[in-house]
């Protein structure tokens, strides 16, 4: 919750709307943390830069001036897109609220979205990755499970850590998860990560910790939940010990995944359901990661390249 201090005028108005997209739209906490980190940055500026003024004094050029002001600070401009998201977000509730008679926001156009396209790891380095953990120890055993059961579903790291015992049907080849905006989905397994997750489950979790977190899958060496940060740490040392140069982070598995399936002559379609993407312009990155490796690959083999 938002302190007098951190807000100053606008407390209630920003505990009211994190109470809303909480309870009446169910977003996730991540989703909430991420509004609520950029309403007080906004707010900041109010109380900085505009005297603490009213929400219903701003206007067009305000939020212009502010947008400005991130540019300036560095803010990438995919930063600057969801900032201008969440303020239109929150202004419409404004709005719907009477808390103002307009919505700035409706004058405002977000910048265009920079295409970035993120690193990918090769199968070979895949392989290599992989091939890190001592599978001979409970933690090198749950090391392993992880990754591949990312690299075979393209599981989220916030997915894979709130993975449930429920939710394993390896009798089966499947397994569901709940992804952004609590959808569910369900997602094929295959036949080596399966039998990964039945090595840990039987040699390698039990003997994590003495009172362990009864239904979750991937336990730390206390027997607690792993955390996203815990999960990311341990990529970063197994990226180091692979001695893969990329710069890798547990999305680099999904992006990874996504591509691979991909090249291997899956439909864009099936893959939106596979990553849980509610639009299909966001899985098309991956159609330009396959055209610039493809390029790639020409350019390295074809004489006249």
């Amino acid at each position: 919750m938002a302190t007098q201090n951190e807000v100053g005028v606008y407390t209630d108005q920003l505990a009211d709307y994190l109470h809303y997209v909480t309870v009446e739209r169910g977003l996730s906490t991540n989703t909430r943390t991420s509004y609520r980190q950029d309403l007080v940055q906004f707010f900041h500026f109010l109380m900085h830069e505009r005297n603490s003024m009213p929400l219903q004094d701003v206007d067009r050029f305000t939020i212009l001036d502010f947008l400005k002001s991130l540019e300036t600070s560095g803010k990438s401009r995919n930063s600057v897109i969801h900032m201008v998201s969440s303020l239109r977000k929150f202004f419409q509730y404004a709005y719907n609220n009477q808390w103002v008679t307009k919505n700035p926001m409706d004058q405002v156009d977000p910048p265009k979205k920079a295409r970035h396209l993120p690193a990918v790891l090769s199968v070979a380095e895949v392989d290599a990755l992989l091939a890190v953990p001592d599978t001979n120890t409970p933690l090198g055993l749950r090391n392993r499970t992880m990754l591949e059961v990312m690299y075979v579903t393209g599981l989220r790291v916030s997915e894979l850590v709130n993975l449930k015992l429920d939710d394993l049907h390896l009798e089966i080849g499947l397994i569901q998860t709940i992804g952004k905006g609590d959808k569910e989905r369900i997602i094929p397994i295959g036949d080596v990560a399966a039998h990964w997750l039945q090595r840990y489950l039987t040699e390698g979790r039990p003997f994590l910790g003495k009172q362990q977190t009864a239904d979750v899958i991937f336990l730390n060496d206390h027997g607690r939940q792993l955390t996203r940060q815990g999960v990311w740490k341990l990529i970063k040392q197994m990226v180091q010990q692979a001695g893969i140069t990329k710069d890798v982070s547990p999305h680099t598995l999904r992006h990874s995944f996504a591509t691979h399936i991909l090249e291997n002559g899956a439909d864009l379609r099936i893959v939106q359901e596979l990553l849980g993407h509610a639009d299909i312009s966001t899985t098309q990155i991956y159609t330009h990661i396959s055209d610039k490796r493809l390029t790639e690959v020409y350019d390295k083999s074809h004489p006249r390249a």
